[in-house]
């Protein structure tokens, strides 16, 4: 038996907002990064809660460590918020919702409702029961999985996105596609999951490069926005994988942009799971699924999951070079003889992530080290 759910409401247009101004709490706790607090966009939020009691907590950085998490729990618990509200990328999301989580347990918060408001589209943190968070002094990442944290709102405003820099917008694009790709030939993938990923990855391939170019595009901005948490149902309901494992353990050491990351290892992990490029017909499941996204997006007409894999493939790797993305970790600034000297404890952490534990093809040590040779 399968059991599927989405427990969050979405709240999505230019107007989603102004529907703050109706909430019944009186007390707000926000937690945001600096950048959102002194652009503006967290003022488009204070706006609609001036009626409100709101406490601000903008020490989020990427990769939000534990030190961060526990801070801002210790707040949680001293100023007695009636609900949590969310605001900024991944980062933001991911250590509120741990925040959330971690305040139940070490005083007596009375928050009942979680609120995400995404300022990027990628993560898909809105509509997941996922947040990741950093040890930094193992320099490991570290996925808390727990229906306890799903948010219960998320507010998808395409005003909120329009000014996101391109590379950013590239490197978040990239994070959906990965978590598309990933959740269609994760071991636990259902029919509910395919649908959202077969939907959402034609709007990446086709409003990603059209949000790149034009920032103030509004319709590519929403498609995106939308694609990234109709991704993050995807993912929440069936798993990730390697490219996500990999992704964790490269960046809890080397603090590159997990999109970016993602971005690169992707095309290494299709071609492996696949078992190209020596599978000769490439009969595997996961091979048939790969090519079945390839003629989901046009990529290929015929019939033959391994020309349907490379086409994919080449695909993936055309839209990563319009954005002008790195291709390798060279690429992205990392030292080879570090990288080297750390891909034993990226190996076996990337083994030990539990988004792994869905890839459809289970890897030995020595497969995951080959792997990350690859990708210097």
């Amino acid at each position: 038996m399968q059991s599927i759910k989405f427990p969050t409401n979405l709240w999505i247009g230019e107007d989603a907002l102004q529907q703050l101004q109706n909430r019944e709490e009186t007390s707000f706790f926000i937690v945001t990064d600096p950048f959102i607090q002194k652009s503006g966009l967290l003022d488009l939020v204070l706006e609609q809660l001036s009626s409100k009691t709101v406490n601000v907590f903008s020490d989020i950085v990427p990769d939000p460590p534990i030190s961060v998490v526990a801070k801002g729990a210790a707040q949680i618990n001293e100023v007695s918020p009636e609900a949590i509200i969310a605001i900024g990328g991944g980062s933001s999301i991911d250590a509120a919702k741990a925040m959330y989580y971690f305040s139940k347990r070490t005083g007596d918060s009375k928050a009942n409702t979680f609120i995400a408001i995404p300022t990027t589209s990628g993560t898909g943190s809105e509509v997941t029961n996922f947040s990741v968070i950093t040890d930094e002094e193992k320099g490991v990442k570290y996925p808390l999985v727990t229906d306890e944290i799903q948010p219960d709102i998320a507010i998808l405003s395409p005003q909120l996105v329009k000014s996101v820099p391109p590379a950013i917008t590239a490197d978040t694009g990239m994070d959906v596609l990965s978590h598309l790709v990933e959740a269609y030939v994760a071991t636990k993938k259902n029919v509910m999951a395919d649908i959202l990923v077969e939907y959402a990855i034609q709007q990446v391939f086709t409003y990603l490069k059209k949000a790149y170019d034009d920032g103030n595009n509004l319709e590519a901005r929403q498609q995106m926005h939308l694609a990234s948490s109709l991704a993050g149902m995807a993912f929440t309901t069936v798993g990730l994988g390697l490219t996500h494992g990999l992704a964790h353990a490269i960046g809890g050491q080397f603090h590159i942009p997990h999109g970016r990351l993602n971005a690169l290892i992707l095309p290494h992990v299709i071609m492996y799971n696949a078992d190209l490029p020596s599978c000769g017909a490439a009969k595997s499941e996961a091979a048939a699924r790969y090519a079945k996204l390839a003629k989901t997006i046009g990529a290929s007409v015929i019939d033959n999951p391994r020309v349907g894999v490379l086409a994919f493939i080449k695909k993936v790797c055309s839209l990563q070079r319009s954005m002008n993305m790195p291709l390798t970790l060279r690429d992205c600034g990392v030292n080879q003889a570090d990288f080297m000297e750390a891909i034993d404890s990226l190996a076996d952490a990337a083994l030990a992530d539990a988004c792994t534990s869905t890839n459809p093809k289970v890897p030995t040590k020595e497969e995951v080290v080959v792997l990350l040779k690859g990708l210097i």
